[in-house]
Order: structure tokens, then sequence, then C-alpha cells
């Protein structure tokens, strides 16, 4: 199919946005994007059913892009998300696509930045406004007209939207934008919540649905091990031990991550190094030239500097922290399996990922079976077999090319053969002693799957206050190390719930789920652990935060 007759060119864009599409190297449409584009194009509202990684993305930005007007500085097309990095994606991606567009111009707007320059793009005729719910709410609070504008909405993630607890925020959005615009909605589920919204604030909306396919090799054999989040270093390294890989490459969620853990590989002696996207290209370059030749046999990366990884000699990953979505999944243990050669994938679950595991299998049509932590007496019999396969090689041939030597050696010495042998054996093993002791001093045993549920994991549930309010005066529970207590006046009595402060925290923090810890929710007021590291720059962060239209004013808890 000629690029003429059909591919992008059938789906009627406009030619600037086309141009740009074809620039990017894009050549044929997903299945979202073949039907989505159509509609919307077409004007109607809709609702599309697809998982992030089917390029939903381009299914609304090519199509809005097209009914822009350059000529008029105002907003006209409003696409909330759900967090900071999901925006910043999609306004990316829109900026990418009107780059032939002169005069179109794309703002993201999200909490942990200067509002006053937000607002002042989007006063100046910014035409895309990419958002989070809590933070437009606030620049409608210092404008009520901001989004008057608006002709097109998209709602990408709406179900994640909803989970974080920005209904409320939506409701407020909806108020502020004509209702004779056209509203477009992306879910991955479609629960009663998001069917609720459909029927009100959507006109006869068509619906598009996406069916996700197995994308899985079945060359590639996936496992997974049960492990709590503190004990993933000592695991990675006992894993390590045991298997037989010729190059690796493991996926973590943050730069500082891809530091930390390449740096604990290093100590180990394996030759390892980290890829993030704080990394210049040249020296990106390097390490995957590394990789390839062998100078490097481990590279801990994170998902968007490992974009594009092609390296033949990679037979394992190892998905250290768990990915945001089963299409992540897919790409990550897709770097190893390829051109028909076999593959292993781990993937370390910790109990409160329970879930997303069994997301993954569901969306994969595949099982990840579980596998324990290797022992003491594995790692040592690794070890020994390690030794054994670098010796075998060159015993053929020893006694008669070193022979002579070997004699004179004990001679001069005045040692046993065997006395000898072990002496360069201490030396070739840098002084390990190969025993079952040693390994449990050298490797800590880390806890096994089946675990008990730890109380810290179900941080995200609030504190049910007692009918006599004495829940209210109770001592908070001790705090785990390296977090640190912080107090919002805002508690039950002002309608808010644990999931409403977890999610404007991660919205506007900036922060992974795992870096908060519990939440308490009291009448009158609510704690929650945050890391200590870094402290006072996220509550400068949140400063301006509102959950519920209150202000969150978080501030560090002073235990007396």
């Amino acid at each position: 199919m000629t690029q003429e007759t059909g591919g992008f060119a059938a789906l009627d864009l406009h030619p600037n946005v086309l141009a740009a599409v074809i620039a990017t190297g894009y050549e044929e449409p997903s299945a979202i994007q073949i039907q989505a584009i159509p509609v919307i194009l077409a004007g109607h509202d809709m609702i599309g059913q697809a998982q992030t990684g089917t390029g939903k993305t381009a299914a609304f930005a090519l199509p809005i892009l097209s009914r822009i007007d350059p000529a008029k500085r105002q907003p006209q097309a409003l696409i909330l998300a759900p967090t900071r990095e999901l925006a910043l994606q999609v306004a990316t991606a829109f900026e990418t696509y009107a780059k032939q567009m002169p005069g179109v111009s794309v703002i993201a707007v999200y909490g942990g930045a200067p509002m006053g320059p937000q607002l002042k793009a989007i006063r100046n005729g910014a035409q895309i406004v990419v958002a989070t719910p809590g933070r437009l709410v606030d620049h409608l609070r210092r404008d009520e007209k901001v989004l008057s504008t608006i002709q097109h909405l998209v709602l990408d993630e709406a179900d994640e939207m909803l989970k974080l607890g920005f209904m409320d925020d939506l409701e407020v959005i909806f108020k502020a934008m004509p209702e004779s615009r056209q509203s477009v909605l992306f879910s991955a589920t479609l629960p009663h919540s998001i069917r609720s919204i459909a029927e009100k604030h959507l006109r006869d909306p068509k619906h598009v649905k996406i069916e996700t396919k197995t994308q899985t090799v079945t060359a590639i054999e996936q496992v997974h091990l049960m492990v709590h989040a503190d004990q993933k270093h000592a695991a990675v390294l006992r894993l390590l031990e045991v298997e037989e890989f010729d190059a690796l490459i493991g996926f973590v969620r943050t730069k500082q991550a891809t530091l930390d853990l390449a740096a604990a590989l290093e100590a180990k002696g394996y030759k390892a190094a980290a890829l993030n996207g704080d990394i210049a290209q040249n020296q990106r370059e390097r390490v995957i030239d590394s990789l390839k030749d062998g100078r490097l046999d481990i590279v801990i990366a994170t998902d968007v500097a490992a974009r594009g990884l092609d390296v033949p000699r990679i037979t394992h990953v190892m998905n250290v922290d768990m990915p945001y979505d089963p299409e992540s999944y897919v790409h990550r243990i897709g770097r190893t399996g390829r051109a028909g050669r076999t593959g292993r994938a781990l993937l370390l679950v910790t109990p409160r990922e329970r879930r997303m595991l069994q997301v993954i299998e569901r969306v994969t049509g595949q099982k990840v079976g579980e596998v324990k932590l290797p022992d003491a007496k594995q790692v040592l019999d690794a070890r020994i077999k390690k030794l054994t396969n670098s010796l075998a090689p060159l015993v053929a041939d020893a006694e008669a090319s070193h022979g002579d030597l070997l004699d004179r050696l004990t001679a001069d010495i005045g040692c046993s053969p065997r006395a000898l042998a072990a002496a360069l054996l201490r030396k070739a093993t840098n002084g390990q002693a190969l025993t079952l002791a040693e390994v449990e001093r050298d490797q800590p045993l880390v806890p096994n799957s089946g675990a008990p549920r730890e109380r810290s994991e179900r941080s995200d549930r609030p504190e049910r206050p007692d009918r006599d309010g004495s829940r209210e005066r109770r001592a908070p529970v001790p705090l785990a190390e390296g977090r640190a207590r912080c107090r919002t006046a805002l508690g039950a009595r002002d309608g808010i719930a644990a999931k409403n402060l977890l999610g404007a925290i991660l919205n506007e923090g900036g922060l992974v789920r795992e870096a908060i810890g519990r939440i308490q929710v009291r009448e009158s007021f609510s704690l929650v652990e945050l890391p200590e590291e870094g402290l006072e720059r996220l509550l400068t962060k949140l400063k301006d935060t509102r959950v519920g239209g209150k202000p969150l004013k978080l501030r560090r808890y002073r235990e007396d």
C-alpha cells in the first residue's frame, strides 16, 4: 500500500499534520487510529476503549490538530491527563505533530511549576492546553473564563483520573466549558463511574473499542519473584549469582534507582552501568556499544532511556521495578528473545503489586510463573559451577605445558601439589572460600513468596474513626526509616478520603506510589508519610495544591 493511496493519507488529515506524521517515520496507523480519527474528524463525541501503548495519543492529537484554526489566538482544545508525566508526554506529542503548523502553540499545565507563566500562556492564546485536573481548577479559580473558548475536550485515561479522586475537579472543569464542545473520552476500562460521566457530559457518543491482543514472544520464559520493596537489591544480587546470562538489562522506575543499583552491582564486581534520561547522547551510545561488544554485561535503565535499545546478546530482562502498565512490560521483555533466540524475563513483585501481576497475565494472555529466591546452597553451587567452567578448558594440556613448573614450585615452596592448587584457587576466587557460611554472610537471605502482608502495604486505606472519637486522640504509629510524617488540616469532616490525598500528592508532587507511606485520615486532620530526603523541596511543590477545592497545606508533623 503506497503512502498516496493508503496509510495515514487515507484518513483525510490536514496536509500539514500529515506531513509531520510522515516526517516522524510512521507509515501505517494503528487499529485505534484507523477507527477513532474519522469519528473525531467528523465532530462526533466519542468513547474510546484502548490500553496504553496502542497509539491512542495520536488517535486524538492528529484529528484535533486538523480541526484547529491557527489564526485564532485562543484555547481551542483541552486534553486532561491524570498525571504530570502523562500530561508532558501528550504535550510533547502535540508539539511533534504541530511542527509544520505555524502559529499553533501547546501549553502543559500541571502542579509543581509556577502558575503565573502557565496562565499567561493560556491568556496569550495557546490553542492546545494539556492539563492535570487539580492544577487546571486552580487556574479556574483565578480566571473562571479561561476555558470559555474550548471547542474540543479529551479525557485521557479517564479511569485513572477517577481512581486518583478527580471527580469533583472534573465537574468544575465541565461547567467552565461551552456545552457545544466536542468531547472525547479514552479509558482502558469502562466502569459504572465512567459510563455515568459519558451519559451526563457526552452527546450521543460513538463507541470505539480495541481488543488487546497477546503481544509477548513465546520464546521468552517469564517468571516472577515475590519480594518486599526494601529487599530488592539483595534479591537482585542473589538472582544474578544463579542466572546464566550473557547480557542483561534491568528496568527501574527512577533515574536515581539506575545509579544506585548500577553502583551496587559494580561494587560486587559486575560490569554494569546506568542508562537514564539525564545521560548525554554520546555517553548513551558508549554504554550501548559497550554492552554490544562485551565490555559491559549489565545495564540498569529507565523505560524512556531504553527506547530503541536493540542488543542481540541480551539474554535476560529483569524488571526490578514493576512497570506502570502491561504494554510497558511487553516492550521491556521484548529486549530479549529476538531473531528466533530464546530469552528469560524476571519480574520482582512486591505484595501490593500482586494485582498488577494479574493484569499483566490477563492482558498478555500468558502465565508468569513464580520462582523462589535461590537459597545459600544454590548460590554456592552456582559459584562452583562458574569456577569449574572457567577451569575446565585449561586442564587438557596444562600438565604438558606447566608440569615442570609445578614440580619446581612445589620444591621451591616446600609444599604439596594439593596445597599449591588450593593457594592458586584462593587467588582465582579473590579469597572466597566457597562455603555455605561465606555465602550466607555475603548474600543475606531475604524472604521468599508467601511473606505476610505488612500493614504498611495498606497505606492508602483511611483510618476509620471510632464512634466516641478516641481514634482522634490516639498516638500515630511508629515511622519507617527514611520517612517523615506530615499533617494537613483536611480530614473526614471535609469529605476527604485517603485516595484523594494520595492522588493529589502523586499528581502534583511527581512521586511514584511507593514513595508515599501510610495515610491516616482522622476526623479533623490527616497524617501522611513522605520521604525524609528532599521533604522541604516536596512541600514547596505542594504549597498551592488543593484537594476537594480546599488547600492541602501539608506541614511536617512534630510529635511531642
